[in-house]
C-alpha cells in the first residue's frame, strides 16, 4: 500500500478546515498544514489531526506556497486539496481500495473536481485535476494566481471526485494580485491573460475584460478550451454590456474553433430569443438540449444541455402559443431541478392550459 502526504495551504479556515479533514483523515499517511497568515482558529483545528503545521509568509504568489507545502512532504506520493473540498463517502470507499492495488508506477493520479451539483447530487460544473503525484518526480507548480501543476510521464484518470464546498465570500483578492503584477509590468503568459480575464469579468469590469479575453485569443497559444470558454464569455460580457448583437457575434465565433458545444449553441438560442427570432432560437436550443460536451479535462458544465435549454424551450412555445410543447419542455427541466419555484409556478400556469384540461 502506498503512503501519502496530504499537503494544504490555508489562512482563516477555521468553518471548513475540519469538514476537510474529516474526509480524507483515515486515508493520508501524513498531513502538511502551510498557513499563510491565519488570525483565526485554522490552526488549533489542524492540531487536532495531528498535523505538521508550518507557516509561510505571503507573498501574493500561491505556487510559491504550493511549492513548499510540497517541498515539506515525506511519503512516497503528494496529494494537495484546498480547506473547502471534501471527500464524500462513496469517493472515500474508491480512494482507500485504490491504495491498497495502487499501481506505483504511475507518476499522477488525476481526478474528477465537482464544482457545482444538481438537487439530485450529480456534478452540474465539473473538470479533472492532477491531484495525487509521485514526491520523487518532484513536480512544481507555477503561477502566482489559478497556480496549475506541471506533471509528465505516466498520468492517470479515475472516477474519484472532490467535492468543492466552498463557503466564503468572493472578495478581489486575486484581481488584486494581477494588477499589482500589472503596474510591475510583468509579462503575462496567455494562461495569465485568460485567467486574469475571468477576474475583470467576474468583477463586473466587462469592457477591460473582452481586452483581455481579446488579447488571448490573439496569441493563439492558449489551451483549446480555454479558448471556446473565452469566446463565451466575451459574449456574456457583451450582454452584461446590453450589447447583444456583439455577444451572438462572440458566441459564433466559437464555431470556428471546434464542434458546436452546447454552451455556445445555448447562447446562441437564447440570443435568438433576445431579438425575437423565435424559430431560429427554437432550433439552436433543441441543439443545445441533444448535445454532450465532450469528456475531457475542460469545464463540464451540464445545465447548457439540460435544464438550461428546455427552460427556453418552454418560454419559446409559449410566445408561439403551442402550450403542450411549452409544458413538455417545462416537466424536461423539471426532472432536474424539481423544487424551482419558477418552473413550478410555470406547472401551475400551463397544466390548465393543456389538451383535456381546458
Amino acid at each position: 500500500m502506498i503512503m501519502i502526504s496530504l499537503c494544504m495551504i490555508v489562512k482563516d479556515e477555521e468553518d471548513s478546515l475540519g469538514r476537510c479533514l474529516d474526509s480524507v483523515q483515515t486515508l493520508v499517511d501524513e498531513i502538511i498544514i502551510v498557513d499563510t497568515g491565519s488570525t483565526d482558529k485554522t490552526k488549533e483545528i489542524a492540531a487536532q489531526y495531528n498535523a505538521k503545521i508550518y507557516d509561510f509568509v505571503w507573498i501574493n504568489d500561491f505556487a510559491a506556497a504550493r511549492n513548499y507545502s510540497f517541498s515539506l512532504a515525506t511519503m512516497d506520493y503528494i496529494w494537495w486539496l484546498d480547506a473547502d473540498d471534501v471527500l464524500l463517502e462513496g469517493d472515500q470507499q474508491k480512494l482507500l481500495q485504490l491504495k491498497s492495488t495502487f499501481d506505483t508506477s504511475i507518476d499522477s493520479l488525476a481526478m474528477n473536481y465537482h464544482l457545482n451539483s444538481g438537487p439530485d447530487g450529480q456534478a452540474t460544473f465539473s473538470m479533472k485535476r492532477n491531484r495525487i503525484v509521485r514526491r520523487s518526480c518532484g513536480f512544481q507548480w507555477h503561477g502566482f494566481v489559478h497556480e496549475y501543476l506541471v506533471v509528465h510521464g505516466k498520468v492517470v484518470p479515475t472516477d474519484i471526485a472532490i467535492t468543492h464546498k466552498k463557503n466564503k465570500v468572493h472578495t478581489t483578492r486575486n484581481l488584486d494580485i494581477y494588477e499589482e503584477h500589472r503596474a510591475k509590468q510583468t509579462a503575462f503568459s496567455p494562461r495569465e491573460t485568460y485567467y486574469y480575464a475571468n477576474e475583470l469579468k467576474d468583477h463586473g469590469q466587462f469592457d477591460n475584460a473582452v481586452t483581455y479575453y481579446q488579447a488571448f485569443l490573439d496569441t493563439k497559444q492558449g489551451w483549446i478550451e480555454d479558448i471556446l470558454a473565452a469566446s463565451c464569455k466575451i459574449a456574456d460580457c457583451y450582454e452584461g454590456l446590453g450589447k447583444i448583437d456583439e455577444a451572438m457575434t462572440a458566441a459564433m465565433k466559437s464555431l470556428e474553433y471546434a464542434v458546436p458545444r452546447p454552451d455556445s449553441v445555448y447562447r446562441i438560442g437564447r440570443y435568438f430569443m433576445l431579438k425575437n427570432a423565435i424559430e431560429q432560437a427554437i432550433f439552436w436550443l433543441s441543439l443545445a438540449a441533444k448535445l454532450e460536451a465532450p469528456e475531457n479535462w475542460g469545464m463540464q458544465h451540464k445545465d447548457y444541455s439540460t435544464w438550461l435549454p428546455h427552460l427556453q424551450l418552454c418560454v419559446c412555445y409559449y410566445r408561439q402559443g403551442d402550450m403542450e410543447k411549452s409544458y413538455f419542455h417545462n416537466e424536461i427541466a423539471l426532472s432536474y431541478r424539481p423544487d424551482d419555484q419558477s418552473m413550478l409556478n410555470n406547472r401551475k400556469l400551463l397544466l390548465p392550459l393543456q389538451p383535456g384540461n381546458q
